[in-house]
């Protein structure tokens, strides 16, 4: 082996096997005689040359034998070339987490008092997966990224992902911290009734009620306020086997809309699968544009119109109403609910437009750590 190549130690990393194919052509001797004198193969001087197959001691001796020079020269250049491609794998990775880590809303987080503010994007990325309690990228994609986490939803759906992902897991933050017992279905439509009947109450502290009364029977609700980038009303899932788990958002800020979204979400809980994660997006404000709904969203729909107002005693007035505030007002009371709702399902059904009767709906306000009603 020639004297230049013996000393040859750049500050940078090569493939062992350019430094080898050099040499080979100094001495004239081609690839296919030189593996024949070593007893290699020719493939595997050849996956050498290319950098696709590693000099491993015992291949560095045997270079060392024909070409002469030492085979600890052949040792470190293959030792430098690997740790440089390991250094630049992990610089990319890096990289890749900073971006990844970019998406998510964590101004939001800090404002919130969720995280601390990170120093730097490397801080950001971990900061980032230690609020959503997992050790790396991968693990975090394999948790909410997977087809096993099925988010059940309209295809015009459009909120980002990475939003949605950080609101549920506020919720489930949130939930971790609330002791329920063992779901119970007798007592969780006991606790629909009457939360039914809190729909009419003008308190601040129905929201809080409502809570009460779910967690009793074993049902963890809770009111997270949306980011920027989600336009969802609510969300169901099963944190185990014997809690549920309702997450509304209030985005819309009327009780009809937060309400009619509580018996919805309570639906999928008494109608649909428990392995499920059905997220609810934001309803059109055009009934004439209202989205094509699957069959598990217009079975919600059903049940929670229904559990509201009875079809026969909606039927008998929405056929009879003549758009007075007043009418609205008596049939609410007879019903022992919150006139909004009333307008809410006028206006959904098409019998009135959304710019009618709105006074009727009580306006919400976020207050830690729930929303309330709006103080007049």
């Amino acid at each position: 082996m020639a004297t230049a190549t013996n000393q040859y130690n750049p500050d940078y990393a090569v493939p062992p096997g350019w430094i080898l194919e050099e040499e080979l052509d100094n001495l004239g001797l081609s690839q296919a005689e030189f593996a024949r004198q070593c007893g290699f193969s020719l493939k595997l001087i050849s996956e050498i040359v290319s950098g696709e197959a590693p000099i491993d001691a015992q291949t560095a001796t045997q270079f060392d034998r024909v070409l002469g020079g030492g085979a600890d020269i052949w040792v470190r250049l293959e030792s430098t070339y690997r740790l440089k491609l390991a250094q630049q794998a992990e610089a990319q990775a890096a990289s890749d987490s900073a971006k990844w880590a970019k998406k998510f809303p964590v101004n939001e987080l800090v404002k919130r008092g969720k995280i601390p503010k990170p120093s730097s994007a490397a801080d950001t990325v971990t900061t980032v997966l230690s609020f959503f309690g997992v050790g790396s990228v991968d693990a975090w994609q394999h948790k909410y990224n997977t087809a096993s986490v099925a988010y059940r939803h309209s295809p015009s759906f459009k909120s980002a992902p990475q939003a949605l992902a950080t609101w549920l897991r506020l919720g489930e933050i949130e939930t971790e911290q609330t002791e329920c017992p063992d779901y119970d279905q007798a007592a969780f439509k006991q606790a629909l009734t009457q939360i039914r009947a809190l729909t009419a109450t003008t308190t601040g502290e129905v929201f809080t009620e409502a809570q009460n009364l779910c967690r009793q029977s074993g049902v963890a609700l809770c009111f997270t306020k949306p980011f920027p980038g989600i336009a969802l009303s609510g969300a169901t899932w099963w944190r185990t086997p014997q809690n549920p788990i309702i997450q509304l958002s209030a985005r819309h800020m009327t009780n009809d809309h937060l309400w009619f979204s509580l018996f919805h979400e309570a639906a999928h809980i008494l109608l649909h699968s428990n392995k499920q994660v059905f997220i609810d997006p934001i309803r059109s404000q055009s009934a004439n544009s209202e989205h094509e709904e699957s069959e598990t969203e217009s079975d919600a729909d059903k049940w929670a119109q229904n559990f509201l107002i009875p079809r026969p005693q909606w039927d008998e007035f929405a056929n009879s109403f003549r758009g007075d505030a007043a009418e609205v007002c008596q049939f609410a009371q007879q019903q022992g609910i919150a006139p909004g709702i009333i307008v809410g399902r006028l206006q959904r059904d098409g019998h009135i437009g959304w710019d009618r009767l709105n006074g009727l709906k009580r306006k919400l306000k976020w207050t830690a750590p729930s929303a309330r009603d709006a103080q007049d």
